[in-house]
């Protein structure tokens, strides 16, 4: 499945949910500056920035193999699940749907080997 090898075979499906992940992120964001209650969004949309960040990070160093793989994706986990629980707090459609691709990014990244 890797594009110029197959020595990332092993990371592919948690590659394609954090890129998934950082791209719900990255909507979410721009849904939530749109909002009328901006203000209260703070947080959220910090955590989203950062989880995108996190999220495009781990993807990158899954993609090249890197050592820190395996830590990496233990921090994207932990920042995708206080993601998904400041996204939880606001019911619309947009936090919702970045919720649940947060959860499905803890799910691949928490099954990385040695984890």
């Amino acid at each position: 499945m890797g594009i110029a090898t197959n020595s990332t075979d092993k990371y592919q499906t948690c590659i394609d949910e954090c890129n998934r992940c950082a791209q719900a992120c990255h909507e979410c964001f721009k849904a939530c500056l749109n909002e009328p209650d901006v203000n209260t969004r703070k947080n959220c949309i910090s955590i989203l920035v950062e989880c995108a960040q996190m999220c495009q990070m781990s993807s990158s160093l899954m993609s090249m193999d890197g050592k820190f793989v395996k830590e990496h994706c233990k921090l994207c986990a932990n920042i995708c699940e206080k993601c998904a629980a400041e996204c939880d707090m606001f019911k619309d459609e947009h936090c919702t749907k970045c919720a649940t691709e947060c959860y499905a990014c803890i799910d691949e990244c928490e099954k990385m080997p040695g984890m």
